[in-house]
């Protein structure tokens, strides 16, 4: 059976380490913040000093952090998991970030060393369940060699070459963040046309919007927005998916002002809370 290493202990990444650990994965585990790693350890895993000790343990590493800084501090560098990592090795990027932070890895790895870029769909209940998607990019044999490894958390769903995972997490997210949006618009329409917040909700029950409106009316009309996706990573989402859009040639606007809304609300206070309260920004911003 592989060894895996995992670095980046987040809401997503330490769900992800303990899956491995269950599964009967000897694994190592790494986090800026060394405390993270203690209930993994307790559970079987074992903790290293240094993403580059992580590469060198294990024949494969998952890195999974919060963003394109995050992943460049992690990878690169004397302590980073690019210069543990030797031929033969493989290294899953597993982070939301920018096709260029992908890009840049994949300019860095060493020579004989596989790289996938692998994001993922779905969040807790997801993680915890093992029913995430896993949007991987990678050549054949790698995809191949690892799909026992990536099903642990889900299904494998093979988009390209490496950077197609990177441009698929995008997409999908994309339409995560524009739907909350539009939820919150659509809301605060009703409202400022006489309608009910009930009659908005019901109406809303019956339209493409109607799985989200149904699943987030009860924190929205309760106002508590307890995490599973922060709005804080919805913002960062949505400002890379706004760039990536600039960069590719073809700004799109509805993107950009969606992205304008989670930056809003994120500097209004409300980014360590769900990315719902996207939506409760929106009708606060607006009076209703």
């Amino acid at each position: 059976m592989l060894t895996v290493s995992v670095v980046g202990l987040g809401v997503m990444g330490s769900r992800m380490a303990r899956r491995l650990v269950d599964a009967g994965y000897q694994t190592f585990v790494w986090n800026r913040s060394a405390d993270r790693a203690a209930p993994l350890v307790e559970a079987g895993a074992k903790a290293v000093a240094t993403p580059a000790q992580a590469a060198q343990e294990a024949d494969v590493t998952i890195v999974m952090v919060s963003d394109p800084d995050a992943l460049a501090e992690a990878t690169e560098g004397p302590d980073g998991v690019l210069s543990g990592c030797v031929p033969g090795r493989t290294v899953v990027q597993m982070s939301t970030v920018s096709p260029e932070a992908t890009a840049r890895l994949a300019a860095q790895v060493p020579a004989g060393v596989a790289l996938l870029d692998a994001p993922v769909m779905g969040s807790i209940p997801q993680v915890e369940s093992g029913t995430l998607t896993v949007l991987t990019g990678g050549d054949d044999e790698a995809v191949e060699r690892l799909s026992a490894l990536l099903s642990v958390f889900g299904e494998v769903h093979r988009v390209g070459g490496v950077g197609a995972g990177t441009a698929a997490k995008l997409v999908a997210n994309s339409a995560l963040i524009a739907m909350a949006t539009l939820l919150g618009e659509s809301l605060a329409l009703g409202g400022g046309l006489g309608l009910s917040r009930d009659t908005t909700f019901d109406v809303l029950s019956r339209t493409y919007l109607g799985e989200l409106s149904d699943g987030w009316r009860p924190v929205i009309e309760a106002g508590e927005h307890r995490p599973s996706f922060s709005l804080t990573l919805a913002a960062k989402d949505a400002a890379l998916v706004d760039a990536a859009a600039r960069t590719s040639g073809a700004p799109l606007p509805v993107l950009a002002a969606v992205s304008d809304w989670f930056a809003e609300a994120e500097r209004a206070g409300h980014g360590a809370l769900n990315m719902s309260a996207a939506v409760t920004h929106i009708l606060q911003s607006r009076g209703i």
